[in-house]
């Protein structure tokens, strides 16, 4: 199975717990790509996932499987040459939108899940990874809030949350997909960039079943759970953000425990990383 993940050094935590989900429910090898970069714009710094902690990771998941595996890509040179310049002081980071990069990677395969550093695997993905794909550009699950206010047609939810995505590469590169979602990115300031770009610009998208990317509640037949922010009513209106590595959170506010042995884990390899590195 071939993952993606993308960021800078800030997304380490999440990468291990969501590395770790994968490494449980899922029986065969995995391929996992981690898109980084060092950027230096305006006031903004931006640090690279080390190498370091690459091989680390590597080392760690062949104890498991010797035919795991992990690649850092340093995709800053790439990002340089068409920097998503209206959205580069936006809310959402530049590495939100290394994704759109992923064509420009010859070594990333035709077929390949991209998954936030907040999204840990519950159940075994395999069905979503293997589903047929011919006819499209890439797969995901409608976002939970978005596909009320940014769907293109008034009776059809089709605006999906990008934190899971299916990639066709190969359609992809053949129909310009993610060229163009860059190109948008550049030009045109908007909300939740790259996500927004995908959803205008994908000409076949394939929509999935909540199961694939639960953005809101943990439920009976979830398979991957998104840490999104949410919104709550009860006292008061407000939104809730808690992420898998804020395990006290995770406990104390969500009352959650499902993953605690992941969880376990994954402050045990980050001690043992720490301490290594």
């Amino acid at each position: 199975m071939n993952v993606l993940y993308c960021g800078d050094k800030n997304i380490e935590d999440g990468l291990v717990i969501s590395i770790l989900s994968l490494m449980k429910q899922v029986k065969e090898p995995l391929h996992i790509f981690v898109m980084t970069m060092d950027l230096t714009w305006g006031d903004q710094h931006i640090q690279p996932v080390s190498g370091e902690t690459i091989r680390y990771l590597e080392d760690y998941i062949k104890r498991q499987d010797p035919e795991n595996s992990i690649t850092g890509i340093n995709a800053a040179k790439l990002f340089q040459a068409e920097p998503p310049r209206a959205n580069m002081e936006t809310r959402f980071t530049p590495c939100c939108m290394l994704r759109l990069f992923a064509d420009q990677i010859p070594e990333l395969p035709d077929r390949i899940l991209y998954l936030d550093n907040d999204v840990v695997c519950r159940r075994d993905c395999s069905g979503f990874y293997n589903q047929d794909m011919e006819e499209y550009e890439l797969a995901g699950v409608p976002d939970y809030y978005g596909k009320w206010f940014f769907r293109k047609n008034l009776f059809h939810m089709d605006y999906i949350n990008s934190g899971v995505l299916l990639l066709n590469l190969a359609r992809i590169r053949e129909t310009g997909l993610f060229e163009r979602c860059r190109v948008l990115c550049e030009e045109k300031r908007m909300f939740m960039p790259d996500q927004s770009a995908i959803n205008k610009l994908a000409v076949k998208k394939k929509l999935c079943p909540r199961a694939y990317n639960e953005q809101r509640k943990l439920r009976r037949d979830t398979v991957f759970q998104h840490f999104t922010t949410s919104f709550r009513f009860f006292p008061w209106l407000h939104t809730l953000t808690v992420k898998p590595w804020q395990i006290r959170q995770v406990h104390e506010t969500l009352k959650l425990h499902e993953y605690d042995d992941i969880l376990e884990e994954y402050t045990a390899v980050k001690a043992a990383m720490t301490a290594a590195l």
